[in-house]
């Protein structure tokens, strides 16, 4: 008989007359346990093995049937076993109340041997596709995370190796694109209960910040080695030619974006972070001359992490400034270099960006 070497079957009935009928019954084809009331039904019930099956008497004295099967359903141990009502209530609406409160059948007594067997049995055979199906399920939704987790890895590998392409041009950087990542998801999350900054409240918008944020100075690939490496400070038409590194990389981004297959969020992200990130709150910076509001949120807090992150960072024309100076210096930017609002909150988690600054240090 199908799952018969595997199905437990709980019989609940305060007759022991009843539970000898049906237990010599199904005893050949079945384990079966047995419970003379609805207390000991629910403890056998919740231990191990787990009936695969209960058969359940309506008319119990103290707890009933329906109240049994209330109390198995409320219990996450018992919930989906599979329940038929055993009842010597022959009538069309006790059949339905004990249907309509989620019984899978309803027998009614005295039982007829056959019946019995084939509706155990087609239960049985029930509840073993559901488990199939739902073992099924958790193996592909597994399955489905896993990809999407080597996905991300594949994206995120991709990601830091154009970001180090660039580096490798500019050497001196070190680990500076896993401080200002960390310095921009940082001050993100410090923002997200401010009013100004509604976009900020959402944990992906912030994921994708963060994954966006290691190509924001991906133009770097298009400057000349002799501006790019230049052992001193720029001339100004060197450094023209040097601020020219916030369209490139906005450039590049689009043109990837438009040969992509379908959509990519964080490249819209990582499109902003590139162009703006040199733009000033005051209207002062590069390419565009952006002001205020008009700077994307993303380019905003990058600009913050970029200066920061330079201002404490060796170069071959200075020395590395501390953190205190550096702090200074992001302060008395506030309202003209960077938007007050985020220069409030760097200022106000300071010791979390030093603490960054400090576990990414570049190696000497």
């Amino acid at each position: 008989m199908p799952g018969s070497a595997q199905s437990t079957i709980l019989i609940v009935d305060d007759a022991p007359e009843n539970l000898t009928v049906l237990s010599e019954l199904l005893q050949p084809h079945y384990r079966v346990r047995a419970a003379t009331s609805g207390e000991k039904a629910l403890r056998i019930a919740a231990s191990a093995p787990s009936p695969d099956l209960i058969m359940l008497d309506v008319m119990m004295p103290g707890m009933d049937g329906y109240e049994v099967f209330s109390r198995l359903r409320a219990d996450p141990l018992t919930h989906d076993i599979p329940i038929i009502f055993v009842t010597a209530m022959d009538s069309t609406e006790a059949e339905l109340h004990g249907l309509e409160a989620g019984a899978v059948d309803y027998i009614t007594k005295p039982v007829v041997p056959p019946i019995v067997l084939a509706r155990v049995r087609t239960q049985l055979e029930l509840k073993q596709a559901r488990d199939l199906l739902a073992g099924k399920n958790t193996w592909l939704e597994a399955e489905v995370a896993r990809r999407m987790r080597e996905n991300e890895l594949t994206q995120e590998v991709s990601i830091r190796a154009l970001a180090h392409l660039a580096e490798t041009r500019d050497p001196e950087t070190g680990n500076h694109i896993l401080r200002t990542q960390a310095y921009v998801q940082r001050l993100a999350q410090r923002l997200g209960d401010h009013p100004r900054f509604p976009t900020l409240q959402d944990g992906h918008y912030i994921e994708l910040l963060a994954r966006s944020a290691p190509l924001h100075d991906i133009g770097k690939v298009g400057i000349p080695d002799a501006i790019l490496q230049k052992p001193g400070p720029l001339t100004a038409q060197e450094w023209t030619v040097m601020k020219t590194h916030a369209r490139l990389g906005f450039d590049a981004i689009e043109l990837a974006e438009r040969d992509a297959a379908r959509a990519v969020e964080f490249l819209g992200l990582a499109k902003e972070i590139a162009r703006w990130h040199h733009e000033k709150w005051d209207g002062g910076g590069y390419p565009d001359g952006l002001a205020g509001d008009a700077i994307p949120i993303s380019a905003r807090l990058m600009a913050v992490a970029d200066v920061f992150d330079a201002l404490i960072t060796p170069r071959v024309y200075k020395a590395p400034m501390s953190f205190e100076q550096a702090r200074e210096i992001i302060a008395a930017g506030r309202g003209s270099h960077f938007d007050p609002d985020m220069v409030d909150a760097f200022l106000g988690g300071f010791d979390d960006f030093a603490a960054i600054a400090q576990r990414h240090l570049d190696n000497p």
